[in-house]
């Protein structure tokens, strides 16, 4: 069985490191609620989503998963204010989605035109035992 794990840009970028598919890794991974990230991917898409990684204290109390990671692809979107809004705070335009297949996630995605990188959708299954060298976040 695989899941399907979101990684924010800034959770790897700020302290995580580079991984492939075939890499075991050991992720703390937290349960999502898919309507969280609809409009950066869409709702079918985000309903595929089980979990989020996160190492950056939200997951104190779980332990790390070891998961063998299968695929990635980067998630590109438009950010803008919504129509309406009171505050100047931009959020993920819906329907502007760009998925990007790459054979390595290291949290620096090449450019796309009129899209930001927003971050992973990573799809893994759970491993046995993951190897000490290849802890992600540790």
């Amino acid at each position: 069985m695989t899941l399907t794990i979101w990684i924010d840009d800034w959770q790897i970028q700020c302290c995580g490191q580079s991984f492939a598919p075939g890499d075991v890794v050991s992720w703390t991974l937290l349960e999502v609620d898919p309507e969280d990230y609809a409009d950066i991917v869409g709702g079918e898409r985000a309903a595929e989503i089980d979990f989020r990684e996160e190492h950056h204290g939200q997951g104190d109390g779980h332990a790390p998963t070891p998961v063998e990671v299968v695929s990635i692809a980067e998630v590109h979107c438009r950010y803008g204010v919504p129509p309406g809004a009171t505050d100047e705070v931009s959020c993920p335009v819906p329907g502007t989605t760009e998925l990007v297949s790459v054979k390595e996630a290291d949290g620096w995605a090449k450019a796309r035109p009129d899209v930001s990188f927003a971050g992973y959708l990573v799809r893994a299954r759970r491993a046995a035992d993951g190897p000490e060298s290849a802890a992600y976040g540790q």
